[in-house]
């Protein structure tokens, strides 16, 4: 089992359902996808450090409160904790397009946590996300990254090639 140093997991799409047309607002609407926390729980007891990197453009828009962020994210960890796994960090961008360096596809996110883990080097780092935003920043930096529905179906699949050392 080889564990990567840090696997960023985009959040929407990747580790719960990608509510259509509307922003994860409510804790209720919180619902992981199949197969998630156990793939998480997995990185977990390899070792890797698990960080969501996550747009959340509705807290620059005002279609979003970042108290009903907050909410939605503590459901969020429940849920994981609850299947025994965790987050070790979670990196939010809350800007609108082409206001910042942190919205993916920049890679903002990404350095910030390098920055904050000197240990980790990107070529030992994976992301795991739906988008092609959520990829390409991960790839410019030199790191494996699996798109769900064109690299790998989901998830688990990806946490399967990740501790394979695929």
């Amino acid at each position: 089992m080889t564990a990567p140093d840090i696997a960023f997991l985009d959040r929407d799409g990747t580790i719960n359902v990608r509510r259509v047309g509307g922003y994860v607002d409510d804790p209720a609407d919180v619902e992981l996808l199949p197969g998630a926390a156990a793939a998480i729980a997995r990185l977990n007891a390899a070792g890797a450090r698990v960080v969501v990197v996550t747009n959340q453009r509705g807290l620059a828009t005002g279609r979003l409160e970042w108290a009903a962020y907050e909410r939605v994210t503590a459901q969020l960890v429940d849920l994981l904790a609850a299947e025994g796994a965790h987050l070790d960090a979670i990196r939010v961008c809350p800007h609108d397009h082409d206001q910042c360096v942190c919205r993916k596809p920049a890679d903002g996110l990404f350095r910030d946590e390098l920055v904050a883990q000197p240990w980790a080097r990107p070529q030992w780092c994976v992301m795991v996300g739906d988008m092609p935003s959520d990829v390409a920043p991960a790839r410019g930096l030199g790191m494996t990254a699996y798109e769900l529905g064109v690299d790998v179906p989901d998830l688990a699949a990806a946490v399967d090639r990740i501790l394979a050392g695929q």
